[in-house]
């Protein structure tokens, strides 16, 4: 991220999400952004994805100026090198946890049952494979979640709060599991977070405060 800026139509004018962010960030890297609710780091988050452009600035993902590209080929590019964990699982209800797991694979034409297989036994739910998100709780959708994310071998991986819908133990062996697969695959990691003590095991910390991007010590407290 060079110079990024992201700015809103409010009903009283002009709203500064972002404001001259920079960022660069190694392959195989682990960063946390932590922050206050409201303070945009979702939306920083949605923008190093190409889920949206910015108003200013510019973003480089796996090589490709995000800004330079339509809305079909960013697809194309999250569908090659992107994975993703949200706070709210969104995992499809009417499919089996092992249908979850397949759907990226399917979408991107390259159907690879054993790997699918392979990612759930993973996150230690190869016997839960059957199973609809009804009938799995909170942490075990949350791994179904991290299945998905991990079974196209993306060279990055987005976290929206991974642990945020988790008690305090669920969260902890979530947290754990993300980053043996983290290291497991040399997959970069980029997570925004809450949790003080999930932004401790990353590699740097950053606080965004103001639309801008702060380095700190590893501990955000």
């Amino acid at each position: 991220m060079r110079g990024l800026a992201k700015s809103v139509e409010g009903p009283e004018g002009v709203i500064r999400i972002l404001d001259g962010v920079d960022l660069a960030v190694a392959e195989g890297e682990s960063v946390a952004i932590v922050g206050a609710s409201g303070s945009g780091k979702t939306t920083l988050l949605g923008l190093l994805a190409g889920l949206d452009l910015p108003s200013a600035g510019s973003i480089a993902l796996a090589g490709q100026r995000l800004e330079t590209l339509d809305e079909e080929a960013r697809a194309a590019l999250r569908a090659r090198e992107v994975g993703f964990v949200f706070q709210g699982f969104h995992l499809l209800p009417s499919l089996t946890a092992e249908e979850n797991v397949a759907l990226p694979l399917e979408l991107a034409g390259r159907e690879d049952p054993a790997r699918v297989r392979e990612a759930l036994e993973a996150v230690g739910l190869g016997a839960r494979r059957r199973h609809y998100p009804r009938q799995l709780s909170g942490g075990e959708q949350q791994r179904v979640a991290l299945a998905r994310a991990f079974v196209g071998r993306p060279r990055i991986l987005f976290a929206d709060e991974p642990t945020g819908n988790l008690d305090q133990a669920t969260g902890r062996q979530v947290s754990a599991l993300l980053f043996e697969l983290n290291r497991r695959h040399g997959t970069t990691l980029v997570l925004v977070t809450h949790d003080p003590a999930l932004a401790r095991q990353c590699r740097r910390v950053f606080r965004l405060d103001g639309g801008r991007l702060h380095a700190q010590e590893r501990d955000p407290a």
